[in-house]
């Protein structure tokens, strides 16, 4: 009796492929952050180049939440500078991408040179914050030829100091922000809007819709799931900002935002508590993990598509 030949199985090599991103994922970041999580919990020092730990419990919560004496909410003030220099960045950002987007990929148009545009929008991303900041500092310092222009034509007055005013600082850091990400932003949401079926506004001009009812009745419902990665992805960066802060107008460590700590962000935070108390810097980035988690579950169930929630829970009924 013949044996009969094994046939290859394919399978074992999907797992191969997949591997290598599971071992990262594993090793850089579920790993690290389960670490966070068990460092928030000790009273980890550093001293003189010696080390030294002991279990703190909820202790180091209570201590940056300045609920233990001679503690001060520190955290809640740098979450504040954060959230309010994202703020100040995302809302016109996702304004001007959106008009871009609308415009670039409007077929009634045609726009010419499209390409290039969408190349030279999307340049400020690649560079590096470094550089940016650097530019930017230089531009609007005290001595700046941008804020000595601002001077002369009577826009700002002749003593204003962008680095020394707290809304000065914050607003162009904001502005930073909003020019190297508003190109990619631009990009995404063009890309969701060339997704939608043609037919659909072809519909729309029968029934005769014009341009702003197509764009508010039309393009931006089906836009929502675009809308929604943008929006977590920028939640999320924007919580986590540490490069444009640190280098834009700093202290001579770098870990403190000037004037007077209001452009101090909460990862140049932790950065500044992991040098000295390396358990409290774990506690804010537990922190800052939960914030993030609360607010990207938010915008989850607020622009999540309801009307699929509802018809999958009506299926599940029927199903029982």
């Amino acid at each position: 009796m013949k044996k009969k030949k094994k046939g290859v199985s394919y399978g074992k090599y999907g797992y191969m492929f997949i591997a290598p991103f599971f071992i990262a994922y594993l090793l850089f970041q579920l790993w690290p952050l389960i670490n966070t999580f068990y460092y928030s919990t000790l009273e980890y020092y550093k001293r003189n180049g010696r080390e030294f730990s002991s279990f703190a419990g909820i202790q180091n919560f209570l201590n940056v939440f300045g609920l233990a004496p001679g503690e001060k909410a520190y955290v809640l003030q740098y979450l504040g500078n954060t959230v309010t220099m994202w703020v100040m960045n995302f809302i016109p950002q996702i304004l001007v991408s959106l008009l871009l987007a609308a415009w670039l990929s409007n077929q009634k148009i045609k726009l010419k040179g499209t390409g290039a545009v969408k190349v030279i929008i999307y340049l400020p991303s690649i560079i590096t914050a470094a550089s940016v900041s650097v530019l930017f500092h230089a531009l609007f310092s005290q001595y700046g030829p941008i804020t000595k222009t601002l001077q002369n034509i009577g826009i700002i007055s002749p003593t204003y100091d962008f680095m020394a005013s707290t809304m000065g600082t914050r607003g162009l850091i904001s502005l930073i922000l909003f020019w190297m990400w508003y190109g990619n932003t631009t990009l995404l949401l063009i890309s969701g809007i060339m997704g939608i079926d043609p037919g659909l506004y072809e519909a729309a001009d029968i029934d005769g819709a014009g341009g702003w009812q197509q764009f508010r009745y039309l393009t931006l419902p089906l836009l929502k799931p675009i809308m929604l990665y943008v929006l977590v992805t920028s939640a999320i960066g924007g919580l986590q900002m540490y490069d444009i802060p640190a280098l834009f107008n700093p202290t001579s460590t770098g870990l403190v935002g000037q004037p007077n700590d209001t452009s101090t962000s909460v990862t140049m935070y932790i950065m500044r508590l992991y040098n000295s108390d390396v358990g409290k810097a774990a506690t804010v980035s537990v922190v800052l993990f939960a914030v993030t988690l609360v607010i990207s579950l938010i915008l989850f169930s607020t622009m999540g598509d309801k009307e699929e929630k509802r018809l999958a829970k009506a299926e599940r009924r029927r199903a029982k």
